[in-house]
């Protein structure tokens, strides 16, 4: 199976990007990992946010396949601890999918068309991170529920 990030608008960031980077490495130990930057929109100044959500939203599913799993990172969708969510990587992979696929939306969040493509919403925290932030939260999460399949050292119980 392979799992992909995709994230609207670039990190400005370096010190994020040197740690998602560092994850996005050890990962590779464990599975396919892609990490997709769709562009910031350009001359948003007059577009609504519906609009600028659609927009978003198109270039979101350009990026996806019929045959994909997508599950949106999403503050309303079913939050887990770590041990779950490395159980519910476990199912997916269990299911022959080829690809799942994990979004993290624009500022305004996800468009109509997004969420009726959605297999899924997860959510990371009742609490309200900055979409560069929740790239890093996500990408060490993700690192850490393939250590807690293989039984590694990294997560303590």
């Amino acid at each position: 199976m392979n799992i992909k990030l995709i994230a609207i608008g670039k990190t400005d960031n370096k010190s994020l990007q040197t740690l998602i980077e560092d994850y996005k490495k050890r990962l590779s130990h464990y599975i396919k990992f892609e990490f997709e930057i769709i562009p910031d929109l350009k001359k948003v100044k007059h577009l609504s946010e519906d609009q600028q959500k659609e927009k978003e939203g198109e270039l979101i599913l350009a990026k996806t396949q019929n045959s994909d799993v997508l599950i949106l990172l999403d503050e309303n969708g079913k939050q887990m601890d770590s041990v779950a969510f490395s159980t519910y990587l476990q199912k997916h992979m269990n299911s022959g999918i080829k690809t799942l696929i994990f979004v993290i939306g624009g500022p305004y969040g996800f468009s109509e068309e997004v969420y009726k493509r959605a297999n899924g919403k997860l959510g990371l925290s009742k609490m309200t991170f900055s979409h560069q932030m929740v790239r890093l939260f996500f990408t060490e999460q993700l690192y850490r529920g393939f250590t807690i399949l293989k039984n590694e050292p990294y997560h303590h119980r």
